[in-house]
């Protein structure tokens, strides 16, 4: 049984004073839901304070990216161990924001997945395909090549800290978002290159979200399909009304 995660990338929105205010205000509407992984991921000048305001609730920290060495010369980069310091238990990497306007490789990304596991930190690992490469049919080729890249050297012990988010690119910040019909056919993909690079244990362990303009009004379909264990959500995640929905889903049928 695996246990669906709701997590919230807040991406480069709020200032302290905003984060501490929306946790605050999302702490109480889903302090009741303990079936359901919550986390939420601020800017990285907010993130000691969230912690702070947290304490005690059901909310997980997370950070939304790291650089893969522990420390040295690497100027305006943070490390996995500065982020367990300051109180995050997960860390997002491959965003497609970062993968395409950051140029980040998929080898670096690799070593990002690799240098939390070996930090103790669960990893939210994104994959998914563009618009362009959907049309083209490129969209299998795609994700093969991202996921098997992206775990690369990670021993099936490492994966159970480890959760992937397929994000379709075309559907982050446009308002499109794909059919249930077709995240679930590409989280049972990434499902089964699980079972192929590992086994059907891990296969069936590791968590697979949707990250693509998840909202109120489409998260019960999404959740209802059999592959996909939770969300990504991006802009209804800096509403605390919106995401308390999300996270206190509904699965149709």
């Amino acid at each position: 049984m695996r246990t669906p995660m709701i997590a919230g990338n807040w991406k480069l929105h709020n200032t302290l004073a905003e984060s501490v205010s929306l946790v605050t205000e999302l702490k109480p509407a889903v302090a009741a839901n303990q079936s359901v992984e919550i986390v939420v991921a601020p800017v990285y000048t907010a993130l000691h304070q969230v912690a702070e305001a947290l304490s005690g609730s059901n909310i997980k920290l997370a950070a939304q990216n790291c650089y893969p060495e522990p420390q040295g010369a690497f100027t305006g980069e943070v490390s996995p161990q500065l982020l367990l310091d300051v109180g995050c238990r997960y860390v997002i990497i491959g965003h497609s924001e970062r993968r395409q306007l950051i140029g980040e490789s998929d080898e670096l990304i690799n070593r990002k997945a690799r240098a939390l596991a070996e930090a103790g930190l669960g990893t939210i690992l994104c994959v998914g395909e563009t618009l362009e490469e959907r049309e083209e049919d490129q969209m299998l080729d795609v994700l093969r090549r991202q996921v098997r890249c992206g775990l690369k050297n990670l021993t099936a012990a490492q994966m159970a800290g480890l959760v992937i988010a397929y994000e379709p690119v075309w559907a982050i910040g446009t308002g499109k978002t794909a059919s249930d019909q077709q995240a679930q056919e590409a989280h049972a993909f990434i499902r089964a290159l699980l079972t192929e690079y590992y086994d059907q244990q891990v296969a069936g362990v590791t968590r697979i979200l949707y990250g693509g303009s998840v909202k109120p009004n489409n998260v019960d379909g999404l959740m209802s399909q059999p592959d996909v264990d939770g969300a990504l959500v991006g802009g209804a995640s800096l509403k605390a009304e919106d995401f308390a929905r999300i996270v206190n889903f509904r699965a149709i049928g």
